[in-house]
């Protein structure tokens, strides 16, 4: 395959991922070292990573508007730039007021910035052709950069400190807006291109926020989309998640072994994500949805009596594959139905309802194990939840009256 202009904007839109996803992970990594320093408590530094998560899903609607404005390379760079003053600014904190400021506030809103809404307006208005593809690439990219520096930065943490671990972030975070400045554009048509396996076309002028989100509030398919997306959040982030590692301890594996099944859900995600991409752009998207979910709902409700070592790592390998697979066909959904010139507003607002869902499994999860002394009957209901996904996710139709509205 040539590699052309279009797959320079989604490499470089990738290295940003990456650091995203770095950056995201850092406050964990970072909390024994903090603890120490500090003499923070768990909740002080947990109300921190908090006020980050809720910005990062509260970011997604307004990334849409962002673009319409200053353009995806102007988005791109600014969250880039959040990201790497966040990092730098974040070595100076003495409080946990600061901490909330440059590791919460800061970093939630630029890594929220640089996130998924960002790799769906790109895959759609640079690409036709290998849309699911560079969709799938987009979302390993998200799992590649937990994998690659929750080590990184622990190594360099215990051995220079966190701050320098801190000041890599930024270095990192600068170098990768090289290619961001160099290749990035809004459209192909800005710079004489024709999306990748598409027609050329004048750059489209598209709806008005209000106007799509108007329609997009009346359409049935936007609140299934939603729907599903709610529980995709729910038993993956905020469920496992928040709550997984805890349960394989009660159930008597030892932290290495939990720890361990977690980096295997992780390489699994990657592969599931890119092959998920890849499915996208050869099979109905609606399909590929329907059946991610029922897989879900299968390996959590398997998950309460799972007991031996090899057990868990099965449920991860399931677990693993349809964590973020969900994506691709999401937003291809997305811009089959509202247009792809749409697909930053629309799926912005679709990605809030994850992160939504993601907030509240990870309190309820929380909240049953109170209540009944285990996870059974959370990782039960999380099961069904998936299944009820499936069904809705079969039900989106993708009317044609309402793409040529908006396309």
């Amino acid at each position: 395959m040539r590699i052309t202009r279009h797959w320079l904007v989604a490499a470089a839109i990738a290295g940003a991922l990456i650091i995203s996803a770095g950056t995201r992970v850092a406050p964990g990594v970072f909390l024994p070292l903090l603890t120490q320093e500090f003499g923070w408590t768990r909740a002080s530094i947990g109300f921190a990573v908090s006020i980050g998560l809720i910005l990062y899903g509260l970011a997604g609607p307004f990334v849409g508007m962002l673009i319409e404005r200053i353009g995806t390379r102007g988005t791109a760079i600014f969250g880039m730039i959040l990201i790497a003053g966040s990092a730098a600014a974040g070595t100076t904190i003495q409080d946990t007021l600061m901490f909330s400021i440059y590791w919460g506030a800061l970093s939630g809103l630029g890594t929220g910035i640089v996130g998924g809404v960002l790799g769906a307006t790109v895959a759609t208005r640079w690409f036709v052709a290998r849309r699911g593809l560079v969709q799938g690439m987009f979302g390993a990219a998200t799992s590649a950069g937990q994998l690659l520096f929750v080590p990184v930065l622990a190594l360099v943490g215990a051995a220079s400190g966190w701050r320098y671990a801190s000041l890599l972030l930024a270095a990192v975070t600068i170098i990768l807006l090289i290619p961001i400045v160099i290749f990035v554009r809004t459209d192909p048509s800005d710079i004489g291109l024709a999306p990748f396996g598409g027609e050329a076309t004048a750059r489209a002028n598209g709806v008005a926020q209000a106007g799509v989100m108007r329609i997009a509030l009346a359409s049935r398919d936007f609140w299934l989309l939603a729907s599903t997306f709610f529980i995709c959040g729910a038993t993956s982030n905020g469920l496992i998640g928040t709550h997984l590692m805890a349960h394989a301890v009660e159930h008597g594996f030892t932290t290495t072994v939990a720890a361990s099944v977690l980096a295997l859900m992780g390489v699994m995600n990657f592969v599931g994500t890119l092959a998920s991409g890849w499915l996208t752009d050869r099979y109905p998207p609606r399909r590929l949805l329907a059946i991610y979910y029922g897989f879900r709902g299968i390996s959590l409700l398997l998950l309460p009596f799972v007991h031996d070592p090899l057990g868990l790592s099965i449920f991860a390998i399931m677990f693993g594959l349809d964590y973020i697979a969900t994506v691709p066909p999401t937003v291809a959904l997305t811009s089959e139905v509202f247009g792809a010139r749409n697909v930053g507003i629309v799926y912005g607002w679709i990605f809030c309802a994850h992160q939504m869902g993601a907030a509240l499994a990870a309190w309820l999860g929380g909240v049953a194990r109170d209540a009944t002394g285990d996870y059974l009957m959370a990782f039960l209901l999380a099961g069904l939840t998936a299944g009820i996904g499936s069904a809705l996710a079969s039900r989106i139709n993708r009317p044609v009256k309402l793409q040529e509205a908006v396309a």
